[in-house]
């Protein structure tokens, strides 16, 4: 008995001191795109007539432990146990050894593209046009274009190709072999941004001539500069959202609903208690997003009656749907509008529902 005793004291020490290599993830705060947030509107508007909104498009969240927290064998089992809550390895959250910071950059940097992608796709919808352009994004330290290219330079052409959409850059610099010169046709960010103060076209060019490295990363070898390219725009009219402590690109299906909300006359919602997810691109497409799970389960503590779903996370969601929440699939931000038409309308039943098969 003296021994079992000790034994079983024995594996709960290590049970409570053993750290794991995992963390977890659970529901997290669900905020009203179309109401306030800590006393400010979610979502502002100036420059353009705006209506009245009611009832609810509401973001969703996960909470996940932090980079540097190392879990216990104990908690790890608890959270196995726990129906609301996830327990992943710690590399699916915080992979190649990510620390806290640098997962806080990358969260905050993809929150602020898809708002401008929220933007873009509200308005697209609605058909007021947005001027856009291609940029420098980032250039990396300790490579050739340090000092040569800027963030926020506008890239108009590469070695005398105009340059359409981001994708373009990297197809034109790997034509060249490492060592190879490339010439970019450029905007100055300094000559952009003073254009765009005027509200006028930049027409201040100048050619960079830059001669690539071989990349040193894990896909095939191939010639380099050392940026990235990202997309730019001017709106016609203000619009800030306005949501602090919120990180990654989940939330931009939410945000153009909200947009397209206040800019069209009527209720999109028609008073019922709407909740989703979805990453959204210029185009108006939405993508899958991860801890699903958590989101349908955060938005039905909350009263969500209806949760718009990702098309590719259909399957996942359907598997353990909270009661008294309906899932509804959503490919393109027309998906979207069109469920809630038939939603404000009663038409539940039209509605393209998820299943455990997509």
């Amino acid at each position: 008995m003296l021994a079992s005793t000790l034994m079983l004291i024995a594996l709960l020490c290590a049970g409570v001191f053993l750290p794991v290599p995992y963390s977890e993830m659970s529901p997290g705060p669900t905020v009203n795109t179309l109401d306030e947030h800590d006393g400010e509107p979610v979502l502002q508007i100036t420059g353009h007539q705006t209506y009245p909104t009611d009832g609810h498009l509401n973001m969703t969240t996960v909470r996940v432990t932090s980079a540097d927290y190392r879990m216990n064998l104990v908690e790890a089992v608890y959270g196995w146990l726990a129906h609301d809550d996830k327990v992943v390895p710690h590399d699916t959250l915080y992979p190649d050894g990510k620390t806290e910071e640098q997962s806080t950059q990358e969260n905050a940097e993809e929150f602020s593209q898809s708002q401008e992608s929220a933007k873009v796709a509200a308005l697209k919808e609605l058909g007021i046009p947005v001027r856009s352009w291609v940029i420098v994004s980032t250039v990396v330290k300790g490579t050739p274009a340090q000092g040569r290219l800027h963030a926020g330079d506008v890239i108009k052409a590469v070695d005398g190709t105009a340059v359409k959409q981001p994708s373009d850059v990297a197809k034109l610099v790997t034509r060249h072999k490492p060592g190879q010169d490339v010439v970019f046709t450029v905007v100055p960010a300094k000559d952009q941004a003073a254009a765009e103060k005027q509200n006028k076209t930049a027409t201040t060019t100048k050619k960079v001539t830059i001669t690539t490295a071989e990349s040193h990363d894990t896909g095939a070898k191939r010639a380099i500069v050392g940026i990235s390219a990202g997309t730019d725009h001017t709106f016609p009219f203000t619009i800030d959202i306005k949501l602090a402590d919120v990180g990654g690109p989940s939330a931009g299906l939410m945000f153009a609903l909200g947009i397209y909300d206040k800019l069209t006359p009527g209720s999109l919602t028609g008073g019922k208690f709407v909740a989703g997810t979805g990453t959204i691109d210029d185009a108006g497409k939405v993508g899958p997003i991860g801890g699903i799970e958590m989101k349908t389960v955060g938005a039905r503590d909350k009263g969500a009656q209806y949760f718009l779903t990702p098309a590719d996370n259909c399957a996942a969601a359907a598997k353990d749907t909270p009661s008294g929440l309906t899932l509804v699939k959503v490919d393109t931000i027309g998906d979207a509008l069109g469920a809630l038409k038939d939603i404000r309308s009663g038409k539940t039943a039209d509605l393209p529902k998820c299943t455990t098969k997509g």
